[in-house]
């Protein structure tokens, strides 16, 4: 194993053969973290998958011919995106300067119980604020968990042990389109769509206080760094100069830019093609089930296919990022046209290899950047995926389509993806220089 790339120690060495690290708590904060992303990712596709319910409740009720509810319904998303990435930088700030297990505590609870507003909201106008009080917990999350994680995990296992983090996104998706479409359906004339916000605030509010009780890590500890100054505003400008940085957030923000259309928009194509239950499968909730299936095989097989082509690929992170985006692209036009059910094995493809970059598009960022701005290097990038990403593309996906057809828009999402395999694929020259260089970024 080249030494450029950190990992020539014999403790390194070992880890790489397999998930196992000498700091102690690791496995403990893996499940704690992996639980709290799982209901993270429910609560945020309940609300795609009671969308039409909601809109029926809120906004049909009282216009009928609104020209604009689409786009109206695709503010939810973008209020909640809006808040979860403006407040994102805040806390990776304070990350570096105090408890993140506190801060993932925090925004935990004011998640949870926003959620459970959500199901309170008697008009459009509450709704919206209560997803964008949402978007602040989980902004207090977002940037914070992966540092705490890198920070038991040395460099070699780092890609899968991410990968066993982000599993939570395709099934806490998944779990969340399922929950919501059933509960939806219990009964829609008593507004039941409303219990399935109701049903995340227990559990969300349990997870909160174990990580009260959680022991916060030495920062840097699993990078052998020891002590290191703390990072000031100057220093910060070394992310927007590390080019492995800044072309895997541009990757990253065009793929979150599609995710996010397709996920929210998803249910509502089903409705209006009319779609055919499959084996006694309503459509929504087997797509819940599809977008499992495909994301928990898609983001274990990126993050180790990346940590397993480290040694012969420096930068296999981009090149299983980019290959796997690039390939997804024909499989989402392809199922705009093929009749169901065989549409649904495209469905599956195009998920699988959206979702083969989650894993190791995090561990880049975990990877060129120093311990002691970690958290931010986390939120600068969640800002700029989500503003550009699916802050928007929900919204400007409704406006095509209540101008066209969700189809049209599907295909511009499709040129989206592309766009962010080719930006991930440039990006693999530069991995290894600047994984190498990132725990000596503030030394002197």
């Amino acid at each position: 194993m080249s030494s450029s790339q950190g990992n020539d120690s014999p403790r390194a060495g070992g880890a790489a053969r397999g998930i196992v690290t000498k700091v102690p708590g690791a496995g403990v904060a893996l499940s704690l973290l992996l639980a709290i992303n799982l209901f993270n990712y429910i609560d945020r596709f309940v609300l795609a998958a009671t969308e039409p319910d909601i809109r029926e409740t809120l906004l049909l009720a009282a216009d009928p011919d609104d020209p604009n509810v689409k786009a109206k319904m695709g503010l939810l998303s973008t209020a909640f995106m809006v808040s979860y990435m403006l407040t994102a930088p805040v806390f990776g700030f304070l990350a570096e300067r105090m408890s993140r297990w506190l801060l993932i505590a925090i925004g935990v609870t004011l998640w949870s119980l926003a959620s459970g507003a959500s199901g309170l909201a008697g008009s459009f106008g509450a709704l919206l604020l209560t997803r964008c009080l949402v978007g602040i917990g989980e902004g207090a999350y977002g940037p914070v968990a992966p540092t705490v994680l890198s920070d038991f995990y040395p460099l070699a296992q780092r890609g899968r042990v991410l990968s066993l983090f982000y599993v939570a996104i395709p099934v806490g998706s998944a779990l969340g389109f399922v929950l919501g479409g059933k509960v939806a359906r219990l009964d829609p004339a008593a507004e039941s769509w409303r219990w399935a916000f109701y049903l995340v605030v227990v559990p969300g509010l349990l997870l909160g206080l174990w990580s009260v009780l959680m022991r916060e890590p030495q920062q840097g500890g699993a990078d052998r760094l020891g002590e290191s100054r703390r990072a000031t505003m100057k220093d910060y400008l070394i992310l927007l100069r590390t080019r492995s940085y800044v072309l895997n957030t541009l990757g990253m923000t065009a793929m979150t830019f599609a995710l996010g259309a397709l996920a929210y928009w998803m249910p509502a194509y089903l409705k209006e093609h009319e779609v055919p239950p499959l084996f006694g499968v309503e459509p929504v909730p087997l797509f819940g089930l599809i977008t499992a299936l495909a994301g928990l095989l898609a983001t274990l097989a990126g993050g180790f296919a990346g940590d397993a082509l480290r040694e012969r690929m420096p930068g296999s992170y981009f090149v299983v990022s980019g290959a796997g985006l690039c390939l997804g692209v024909p499989c989402a036009l392809l199922f705009l046209v093929v009749p169901f059910p065989t549409a649904w094995l495209l469905i599956f493809l195009a998920e699988f290899f959206v979702f083969f970059n989650t894993g190791p598009s995090n561990t880049i960022l975990a990877n060129v950047t120093h311990p002691a701005m970690r958290a931010t290097g986390f939120a600068l990038n969640i800002l700029v995926i989500h503003i550009l990403g699916d802050a928007a593309s929900p919204f400007l996906i409704g406006v095509i389509a209540d101008q066209s057809s969700l189809d049209v828009g599907f295909v511009v999402v499709s040129a989206v993806m592309f766009l962010g395999g080719i930006l991930w694929l440039f990006g693999a020259p530069y991995l290894e220089r600047d994984t190498a260089a990132a725990p000596h970024r503030l030394e002197g």
